[in-house]
């Protein structure tokens, strides 16, 4: 056990042909998951017969590659003989979440978070599976949640019979970290609310739209899901049995649940960037009010001293001993009927 830990340990960061991790299975060997590297799987694949379709032997291989190591599908092109859908999926630059057929095999691409997801909508990158009887290969240029996940559940003892189950075991995956970010979203929604209602903004309006936004994105690249599932399961490849067709349904559910709660938490947000608006509205108001009422208050005042700064003949109580006392006494008259109409005229 110790050699399996070891292998898996050094090839986390990719081996010379940028095989992050790799792993056989066998029911009927005494070890039915056992770590092997890209030469084991190099030679294994090609003892394989041309036309393997998976019935009799049940062994097959799951390949995790790091596609920024240049030579990740060099090897795939020399040894895997994967379908050419596959290479070209990896280079159309198209990211929306798709599975579709490709001759007898299963081409998919999974959108899915960094392992180190911080809540942005920019940590989230494109996982490429190519499913076959004899080999899974799985590929992606940024370390993923998801399928780090199965690489864990693996190394723990987790081994799918099939190939179509590993792709079953890898989409609840998937599913798993999903969930833990729509409960870790709804937390910190919760948290902006409490506040918001308590009355301390401060710039939740700005965390409220990166929430939103990642919910957005998420449900724009996983929404495709189940509906090209659904259209997949309608014609399986000869070498699918029924039960495992019937798990990538139950999957499929999974996905459905997931995307609702994530429609419901825009929702919420949306409710919650109205109430912001509404407060801040009502702040600006409450502002624009003291201003109108603080230039209305010092309206008499301003125009008696522009009248009489104007340094002409003429002017009135020039040479009256209470001139000072009454005219304070008739700017403060105007001044408290400007504002008992605009206090009026608030209430």
């Amino acid at each position: 056990m110790s050699a399996f830990h070891d292998l898996a340990a050094q090839s986390y960061g990719g081996d010379e042909a940028g095989l992050i991790c790799g792993y056989l299975f066998d029911a009927a060997a005494p070890e039915p998951a056992r770590a092997i590297d890209s030469a084991q799987a190099a030679t294994w694949l090609g003892a394989q017969p041309d036309d393997a379709t998976g019935e009799g032997n049940s062994a097959y291989v799951w390949l995790h590659f790091n596609l920024s190591h240049a030579q990740a599908e060099r090897w795939l092109v020399r040894h895997a003989n994967l379908s050419d859908t596959f290479y070209e999926t990896l280079h159309d630059g198209l990211p929306s979440t798709r599975i579709e057929r490709a001759d007898d095999s299963l081409i998919a691409v999974i959108n899915d978070v960094h392992f180190e997801f911080s809540f942005e909508p920019s940590d989230i990158s494109t996982l490429w599976i190519s499913v076959g009887p004899r080999l899974v290969v799985t590929a992606r240029t940024k370390p993923l949640r998801s399928v780090d996940a199965l690489r864990t559940a693996v190394k723990a003892g987790d081994a799918p019979r099939s190939s179509t189950e590993l792709l079953e075991h890898l989409l609840r995956a998937q599913a798993d970290v999903l969930v833990k970010i729509v409960r870790g979203v709804t937390s910190r929604i919760d948290h902006i609310e409490d506040e918001l209602l308590a009355g301390r903004l401060d710039h939740k309006r700005a965390r409220l739209g990166v929430l939103r936004r990642l919910l957005v994105r998420l449900q724009r690249l996983l929404a495709p899901k189940p509906a090209a599932l659904f259209r997949l399961l309608q014609g399986p490849p000869s070498w699918m049995s029924e039960s495992d067709a019937q798990e990538l349904r139950g999957s499929t559910e999974d996905f459905s649940v997931v995307l609702r709660d994530m429609q419901a938490l825009q929702e919420r947000i949306k409710l919650l960037q109205e109430e912001r608006a509404a407060n801040v509205n009502e702040d600006n108001n409450r502002s624009l009010f003291v201003l109108t009422v603080v230039t209305v208050l010092a309206l008499p005042i301003n125009i008696l001293a522009g009248l009489f700064g104007m340094n002409v003949g003429g002017i009135p109580l020039a040479e009256h001993k209470h001139a000072f006392w009454i005219v304070v006494a008739i700017v403060a008259t105007f001044t408290a009927v400007a504002a008992w109409a605009a206090f009026r005229k608030k209430r």
